[in-house]
C-alpha cells in the first residue's frame, strides 16, 4: 500500500511539473531554442568548414586539361638554299605544316605558398568568429524582448488581482446599501452608485485581461509553447552592482578587428613569391623535336618538367595604401568600440539611478496603503452609521486601490530594472 502511494505521488508530482509555469531563464532558454536565427550558429559552422576544406585542398596537385588547334601565317622553314642543296640530293624536307594541333596536361605542385594558406585559414576563423559574435549579439537582443514581455505580463496580472479585489469590495458594500434601501434607510441613488463603480471597474478589468491575453500570445509564440492561464511568478534578483559590461556587442567588435587583421596579414603574403613543381606534358604536333616534326607530320608525346618561382611585383605598387586602409578601418571599429562603452555606461548609471528611484518609493508605499485602507474602514464604519455619502466611500476604496495597485507596480518595476541593469552589463 505505502508503494502504491509512493507511485502516486511522484506521477502527480511529475504532473504538476509537466504543467508548472516557465520562469523567466526558462522562457528565455525556450525562445533561443525556438527563435528562427539560431539555426544561423550551425549554417556558420558548416560555412567554416567548407572553406577550411577550401584552404586545404589549396595543397593539392592541381591539374588542368586543355586542346586546340591552330593556323599560323607563319612557320619555322629551312633556308632556301638549304632546301636547294637537300633537294639536290633527293631528300624532301617540307618543313613544319601551318595547321598545328594539341592536347595538353598540367599539373603543378605547391612547395610554398609564401603563408598564403595559413593567412586564409585565419582569416577564415577569424570572420567565422566575426559570423557566431554578430549572431550572439541578434540573440541577446532577444532576451531584451522576452523580459519586456514577461514582466509586461507580470505587471497585467498584478493590475488584474487589485482590480478584481477593488470589485469584490464594492460588491460587499453594495449587498449593504441594497439591504438599506430595502429597508428605507438609503437611497436608490447609494446603490447606483456602486453598481455604477463596479460596472466601471469591470471595464477597466475586461481591458486588462485584454491586455494580458496579446501579451501571452506574444511571448507563446517566442517560446513556441502555451502558457495556460496560471500566474507567472516574479523572478528572484540580488543586489547588482556597475562592474564592466560583458555584451556581445563588445566581443564583435573585438572580432571585426581581428578580421581586419588576418586582412592585413594577407597583404604579406601578396608581396611574397611563391614556388612550385610544375609538369606538362602533350600529345600533338609540332613536338618538342622540331628538326624532326619538318621532316614528317606525325604526332608525338612531349612533356615538360621543372620548378616555377612566381611574384607578383605589382603588389607593391598598393601595399603601403592598402595597410593605411586596413589601419584606418581598425580605428574606425575601435572608435565605435569605445562609443558604444560610453553609452552602455551611461545607460548602466541610468539604470542604477531608476533602481535607487523605486526603492526610494517603495519605502513609502506600504505605509501608504495601511493609510488608506485605515480611511476606507473608517470611511465603511461611517456609513453603517449613515454618517457618510456613498461618493465619499467610493472615493476611499478607489484611493486604497490605487495605492495597493501602486506598491505592486512598483515592487515589479523594481525587479524589472534590476533585469535592465543585467541586461545592460549582460551579468
Amino acid at each position: 500500500m505505502k508503494r502504491f502511494i509512493s507511485v502516486v505521488a511522484l506521477t502527480a508530482l511529475g504532473l504538476s511539473s509537466a504543467y508548472a509555469q516557465p520562469d523567466l531563464e526558462q522562457c528565455k532558454e525556450m525562445a533561443r531554442k525556438h527563435y528562427p536565427a539560431i539555426r544561423q550558429y550551425d549554417l556558420i559552422s558548416q560555412s567554416q568548414d567548407y572553406n577550411m576544406s577550401n584552404v586545404s585542398k589549396a595543397w593539392l596537385p592541381q591539374v588542368s586539361l586543355s586542346a586546340q588547334a591552330t593556323y599560323q601565317s607563319d612557320v619555322a622553314r629551312w633556308p632556301d638554299q638549304f632546301e636547294s642543296m637537300l633537294a639536290a640530293q633527293g631528300l624532301d624536307m617540307p618543313g613544319l605544316r601551318q595547321d598545328q594541333y594539341k592536347v595538353q596536361i598540367d599539373i603543378q605542385q605547391t612547395i610554398w605558398d609564401g603563408g598564403k594558406s595559413k593567412a586564409e585559414k585565419t582569416l577564415t576563423e577569424s570572420e567565422t568568429q566575426q559570423s557566431l559574435r554578430a549572431a550572439d549579439v541578434e540573440m541577446y537582443a532577444l532576451d531584451n524582448r522576452i523580459d519586456n514581455l514577461y514582466f509586461g505580463i507580470l505587471l497585467l496580472q498584478e493590475q488584474k488581482r487589485q482590480v478584481e479585489d477593488m470589485i469584490a469590495r464594492l460588491q460587499n458594500n453594495l449587498d449593504y446599501v441594497n439591504a438599506l434601501v430595502d429597508n428605507g434607510v438609503a437611497m436608490q441613488a447609494d446603490a447606483d452608485a456602486v453598481e455604477a463603480q463596479m460596472l466601471s471597474s469591470g471595464q477597466t478589468l475586461h481591458q486588462i485581461k485584454s491586455s494580458e491575453e496579446s501579451f501571452r500570445k506574444m511571448l507563446e509564440l517566442f517560446i513556441g509553447d502555451s502558457l495556460g492561464t496560471a500566474t507567472l511568478s516574479l523572478p528572484q534578483t540580488h543586489q547588482l552592482m556597475i562592474a564592466e559590461s560583458q555584451r556581445p556587442e563588445l566581443m564583435l567588435f573585438d572580432s571585426q578587428i581581428k578580421v581586419l587583421e588576418a586582412k592585413n596579414q594577407m597583404l604579406n603574403v601578396a608581396l611574397t613569391p611563391k614556388f612550385a613543381f610544375f609538369a606538362q606534358g602533350y600529345y600533338g604536333y609540332p613536338g618538342l623535336n622540331m628538326f624532326e616534326n619538318m621532316m614528317s607530320s606525325r604526332w608525338s608525346l612531349n612533356g615538360i618538367v621543372g620548378i616555377r618561382m612566381s611574384w607578383n611585383i605589382s603588389s607593391f605598387y598598393t601595399d603601403k595604401t592598402s595597410r593605411k586602409q586596413i589601419r584606418n578601418a581598425i580605428d574606425r571599429v575601435k572608435m565605435q568600440k569605445d562609443i558604444f562603452s560610453f553609452n552602455n555606461r551611461l545607460q548602466a548609471e541610468q539604470d542604477d539611478a531608476e533602481i535607487r528611484r523605486i526603492k526610494a518609493v517603495l519605502a513609502d508605499d506600504d505605509r501608504i496603503v495601511r493609510l488608506r485602507q485605515n480611511v476606507r474602514e473608517a470611511a465603511e464604519a461611517r456609513l453603517q452609521e449613515g454618517a457618510i455619502d456613498m461618493n465619499d466611500l467610493l472615493t476611499k476604496i478607489s484611493d486604497e486601490s490605487a495605492a495597493m495597485i501602486a506598491r505592486s507596480t512598483h515592487e515589479i518595476e523594481l525587479v524589472k530594472a534590476i533585469y535592465d541593469l543585467k541586461y545592460t552589463l549582460n551579468r
